[in-house]
């Protein structure tokens, strides 16, 4: 099968295949093939158990407000007897209902009272309401509304400016834009901690996508990298940088000159903090599976190294419901299973590439696994270590949907701005943390906080101290 034949092939499975002709999922293909009705609504209970429980944990967090409703007057009389001495019966009938209250700005008008002395001489005045920008107009919370509507939600700030003039308040898009950016500047010391607080990490995450900026008469091209990792505590800090180019720098700014482990795929532009001297590159399984996958149409083979990779995801799946992950024991258990899986796999690949031309999707999934063989088998002596980069992925799927809804970034500098906001919002949403409501506190208190004491302001700090006590006022600016 030629090169040609190979890519007419994937161009008609993607023009006329059906859209259920995709990679499916590691977690659904782990599923038993066969299993016993008893089996089936066991499963089918424990999904059900399980969105209940959280459709629980969000409706905690919802405003609550009772409603009474009395009994009519006509009806206060009891119709077995037609007595009408009733009494309360216990706490009534409670039935739950959930109503939307939509969600309006307000303009609030700040009065500071003064006090003039008797003598005529001095005057004392209450101190004005905080703000985030000087002599501003807007207060925090709208300010968090609007890195939250573009962040987390990917609404173009055009449209958020209609809905504002719906609310009542006079609004333009070009001011929704300073605010945006008057935003990160206010919160840079506290994205740019979060990004080396990911660098110090031991094993860290990164992936890149593209992301259009503005030029003169066209677009160009630029990136936006993610960086994260999970802390000891389990939390996930997820960082963003933005750059104008794809080359080996970005990642260097970040990473270089730290150690431990870097999880990506087979992209040479991390090479730069890899080789010589560096972090150690650990390969993605996922990349890989995908190869193959795309490979099927031309060599129907490729099916028997998806089935050894879903063996390697399967020990990963005993061991999660084992509760061992990054334990000795889950070490052990890759020692034991993994190891045979990747010695069939290897001698699959020393077989199946001789008989696949090399520029063909079989002879190219093939070069990948082999060139990649050292990264991708590291994981069996790390517990730490995952499969695939699927997390950091994942980090880039919200910024993904913005580039649709806004486009594009309008110089080097926003996308620098989009970044560090990006940071901050997808660590509240990885830790569950309402956004705006952090976004509200902390951009107030960003301004006086001690930079020595900066990381209580991360996502996950700042739920902590919620969780133990009311939050501080903010510190009084130093003389």
């Amino acid at each position: 099968m030629t090169s040609l034949e190979a890519k007419m092939a994937a161009l008609e499975r993607r023009v006329f295949g059906r859209k259920t002709e995709k990679l499916p999922p590691v977690a659904k293909e782990l599923k038993p093939s066969s299993t016993s009705p008893e089996d089936e609504a066991a499963r089918a209970e424990s999904a059900l158990q399980t969105r209940r429980e959280r459709a629980a944990r969000k409706a905690a967090g919802a405003v609550e407000r009772e409603v009474h409703h009395a009994v009519p007057r006509v009806e206060r009389r009891c119709p077995a007897c037609g007595g009408e001495a009733l009494k309360p019966l216990g706490e009534g009938r409670r039935t739950v209902v959930y109503e939307y209250v939509p969600a309006f700005f307000e303009k609030q008008v700040h009065v500071q009272e003064a006090l003039a002395c008797a003598c005529g001489r001095g005057v004392v005045t209450a101190p004005a309401p905080p703000k985030v920008v000087d002599k501003g107009e807007y207060g925090p919370g709208l300010l968090a509304h609007v890195v939250v509507s573009k962040c987390a939600d990917a609404m173009p700030l055009h449209r958020l400016a209609q809905r504002m003039e719906r609310g009542g308040v006079p609004m333009s898009r070009s001011t929704l834009t300073d605010l945006f950016h008057q935003s990160a500047q206010a919160l840079l010391p506290l994205s740019s901690y979060l990004l080396q607080c990911i660098a110090s990490a031991e094993v860290v995450w990164a992936d890149e996508t593209p992301l259009r900026v503005l030029d003169v008469k066209k677009t160009r091209r630029g990136y936006l990298w993610t960086f994260l990792t999970q802390a000891p505590q389990g939390e996930w800090l997820i960082g963003y940088r933005f750059s104008l180019g794809r080359a080996g720098k970005t990642p260097k700014d970040v990473l270089g000159g730290t150690t431990g482990a870097l999880v990506v795929d087979g992209y040479t532009g991390y090479n730069a903090v890899t080789l010589p001297e560096g972090r150690t590159r650990v390969g993605c399984w996922a990349h890989l599976r995908r190869r193959f996958f795309e490979a099927l149409p031309t060599a129907p083979e490729a099916r028997e190294a998806m089935g050894l990779i879903l063996e390697l995801y399967r020990v990963e799946a005993q061991t999660r419901d084992a509760d061992l992950v990054g334990t000795a024991a889950h070490r052990a258990l890759r020692q034991e299973h993994s190891t045979r899986i990747l010695a069939r796999l290897s001698t699959w690949l020393a077989v199946q590439t001789p008989l696949h031309p090399p520029k063909s999707p079989m002879g190219q999934a093939l070069s990948y696994a082999t060139k990649q063989w050292t990264a991708l088998t590291r994981f069996v002596e790390d517990a730490r270590l995952p499969l695939d980069n699927n997390r950091s992925e994942a980090a880039l799927r919200k910024a993904a949907l913005g580039r649709k809804n806004f486009l594009f970034v309008g110089h080097e500098a926003a996308g620098e701005n989009l970044a560090g906001l990006y940071a901050l919002v997808a660590t509240c949403e990885a830790n569950g943390v309402n956004p705006e409501a952090y976004l509200a506190d902390v951009l107030l208190r960003v301004q006086t906080h001690p930079n020595s004491r900066i990381a209580e302001l991360l996502p996950h700090e700042w739920k902590r101290r919620q969780a133990t006590g009311p939050p501080e006022s903010p510190l009084p600016p130093s003389p």
